[in-house]
């Protein structure tokens, strides 16, 4: 196995070689969309010229555009461990989530109940409570405990019974970054007979999914979150798919991956999604042991482990640093020794310094952050951070090198001194 190189991993994105007056620019604001990996570009541009068609045709072009959607539904597949007839694209995890709160609310009656959590992005509430409203469906809430940021699955048992249509959960919270114990709480779902939903788009860009190890029915996760361009991936299990009855138009074919896809795809946005899907292959047969010729599926687990490596490194840096800053408070675990428990996002305040304004002096240094609550509407009321100036939120990614993060403390260092 080969040490990690951040040298090596940088120069797979070309933002990172850009500056601003001779400065460098430190992207720490991952969490709300990654840097693009120069081979996610390439294969953009190569699609946008050589398969500027609509697939399905019997022209170069269109077969070109045919075989990219092979490709890449093989692609996510092997990022999800999943089939490929079991995979969607989409425009945004938001949009597709919509989508299917209409699908699966069609049979949902007064008297039905969902299950929601107090951790998850709006994205994943939102579809769901507006649905549960349409329908005149309860609503029952998953609570998370203040001080260890993790849910009370002792809750589980009372929420979840025989009039439970459906479980939303996220994988990996944006606002506290804490890993969730999503293959519990799918099975309690499935134990009623319950459809369960999950939010990967935080876990996809740090840790490998296995939607088979998690028992989910639908996962989706977002592109951009994970080096790619604008679109989502989602997971729709072959046993859901079979109950459901799709929003579309009479002429679209009924098979997959036409069945739910409700017009053209972006094709260039499809190979892009793969070619950083491929990133990760790279990175596992770069750092993580897997050899170039081995499955897709292998090199992207090594991939992810190298990954969680490093990050776990930069995350302890962080959080070391962070502890000696005056004022600094964390809303997400904070023990070096349950980093397995959490992905690199952090949420926090500087005690009398206004979050827009910390990042406003971040920026001015080119150090790239954000401040408010995220669209982690539910977390943030939760933790008192909805209403006002909100929290400084900065996500570490496998791009950033340790000097970065230095870089970062030393600014929030001298930030909360002033």
């Amino acid at each position: 196995m080969t040490s990690w190189n951040i040298d090596t991993v940088r120069a797979a994105f070309p933002a990172l070689a850009l500056t601003d007056d001779g400065r460098a620019r430190a992207y720490f604001d991952a969490p709300a969309g990654t840097q693009v990996a120069g081979r996610v570009i390439d294969a953009m541009a190569h699609a946008m010229v050589h398969a500027c068609a609509n697939d399905g045709g019997l022209f170069r072009t269109s077969i070109a555009a045919s075989a990219i959607v092979d490709a890449a539904h093989d692609g996510v597949a092997a990022l999800f461990n999943a089939e490929p007839d079991e995979v969607l694209f989409g425009l945004n995890t938001t949009s597709l989530f919509f989508e299917f709160a209409a699908i699966l609310s069609r049979d949902w009656a007064a008297g039905d109940e969902i299950v929601l959590t107090r951790m998850d992005h709006d994205a994943n509430v939102a579809p769901w409570l507006q649905a549960a409203a349409d329908k005149g469906v309860t609503v029952r809430w998953l609570e998370f405990d203040y001080d260890s940021f993790e849910f009370r699955y002792d809750m589980l048992g009372d929420l979840i019974g025989p009039r439970t249509k459906l479980v939303a959960v996220g994988h990996a919270s944006n606002f506290t970054g804490t890993i969730n114990d999503v293959a519990r709480v799918c099975a309690a779902a499935r134990a009623v007979g319950a459809v369960s939903v999950v939010d990967a788009v935080q876990s996809a860009p740090h840790i490998a999914i296995d939607v088979k190890a998690l028992g989910c029915d639908l996962l989706c996760a977002s592109a951009y979150k994970y080096f790619g361009p604008h679109a989502a991936t989602l997971f729709l299990s072959r046993a859901l798919q079979a109950k459901l009855r799709p929003w579309k138009v009479r002429p679209s074919v009924d098979d997959m991956p036409t069945r739910f896809a409700p017009g053209t795809p972006s094709f260039e946005a499809q190979a892009g999604t793969l070619a950083a899907i491929e990133h990760f292959a790279w990175l596992g047969s770069s750092f993580g042991g897997a050899a170039a010729d081995a499955p897709l599926r292998a090199r992207i687990v090594a991939g992810f482990d190298a990954v969680t490596r490093y990050e776990t490194d930069l995350m302890r840096q962080f959080l070391s640093g962070a502890a000696a800053i005056p004022g600094f408070k964390l809303f997400g675990i904070g023990n070096a020794n349950r980093l397995a428990s959490r992905v690199p996002t952090f949420t926090f305040t500087i005690g009398g310094h206004d979050a827009p304004a910390v990042v406003a002096e971040l920026a001015a240094r080119n150090i790239f952050a954000w401040s408010g609550y995220y669209y982690a509407w539910e977390p943030a009321t939760a933790l008192g951070l909805r209403e006002g100036p909100g929290a400084i939120r900065v996500g570490l990614s496998h791009y950033n090198s340790s000097a970065e993060v230095d870089t970062l403390l030393a600014a929030l260092s001298d930030i909360a001194a002033s």
